[in-house]
């Protein structure tokens, strides 16, 4: 799956990934009340809007894009029906010729690992058959809890061809408190220590060129980025915190290889809400997609821009 990422971002030229993690706050009032109308105000009625949210989004992006990263929470916050708006999207984004990098966070062992590493990349066994529960591409996995959290997912990744991004150095504020601790006799940084960790599992899972297990680093750290860059030669960086969380283009120059590759950076309310901000704001609620294609287009820009001159 990992070139098949490739061949996408080479075909677009957007190292970029849209963001899937709708909230009720961002979809225009026009879908939620149709969707209302025909289910009420129910979690049939909030994941219906989601859904259709999803759809126009990705209609309106989907020939610019090479990847899509639904954050499983968004929809679970709905339940059943949520999920199953889960289950619609990836199907959808995946029928488009997408990258789906199902944004789950698991992290577990033994045989809880297991059944979620089938869950979102593998099939299961009913009787005599092997079915797909969620049929993602990617996940993002928790490496907490060892070898024994991201094992089984590397069985299922080199079953199913599939891959994942392993949480290294995430964007968020206070990721510091365990990530940046001092440890061992050498006193380096834990994320540094997980990061090769990464690095060996990749190794056991090479593609062409690069590994079919990633990494997440947030482009809101982007010293300790070029860093992890160097620790992780064959493993795309997946990078969260461009744009909404103050990450910029700039930031992330080293996070990618001298081909040109090995990055992909995630935008998600900065582009599936762009009609929200005063840049697009003249798009309209009604023509929210519209506002979303033209966030695409200037994430692409913006990013590519930097990309050229370094």
């Amino acid at each position: 799956m990992i070139q098949k990422l490739i061949t996408n971002i080479k075909k677009t030229n957007a190292p970029i990934v849209v963001g899937l993690d709708p909230m009720m706050g961002f979809v225009p009032e026009n879908i939620t009340k149709k969707a209302f109308e025909e289910y009420g105000e129910t979690l049939e009625g909030a994941a219906e809007a989601v859904w259709q949210f999803n759809k126009a989004i990705v209609d309106s992006t989907y020939d610019l894009i090479p990847a899509v990263k639904p954050q499983i929470a968004m929809y679970e916050q709905f339940g059943i029906p949520g999920l199953l708006a889960f289950k619609k999207t990836v199907d959808y984004c995946r029928e488009k010729g997408l990258v789906v990098i199902g944004d789950v966070k698991r992290g577990d062992i033994g045989s809880t690992s297991a059944a979620y590493a089938v869950a979102h990349l593998g099939r299961v066994k009913v009787g005599g058959n092997l079915l797909t529960p969620f049929g993602e591409d990617f996940a993002t996995v928790n490496p907490y809890l060892g070898s024994d959290g991201i094992k089984p997912f590397i069985d299922v990744c080199k079953e199913e061809k599939k891959g994942l991004f392993i949480l290294v150095k995430t964007s968020n504020p206070s990721s510091g408190e365990f990530q940046d601790q001092l440890i061992g006799q050498d006193k380096r940084p834990l994320y540094e220590l997980v990061g090769e960790k990464v690095a060996q599992w990749a190794e056991s899972c090479m593609g062409e060129t690069y590994s079919y297990i990633g990494a997440v680093v947030g482009a809101t750290y982007p010293e300790m980025g070029k860093v992890l860059r160097r620790v992780m030669p064959k493993s795309f960086i997946l990078v969260p915190g461009y744009g909404a969380q103050g990450g910029k283009a700039e930031d992330l120059v080293h996070y990618f290889n001298e081909d040109g590759l090995g990055a992909i950076v995630n935008s998600s309310r900065g582009i599936i809400a762009a009609y929200k901000q005063e840049k697009y704001a003249s798009f309209g609620q009604e023509n929210f997609a519209d506002a979303s294609r033209q966030a695409v287009l200037d994430m692409i820009e913006d990013i590519n821009h930097v990309l050229e001159n370094r």
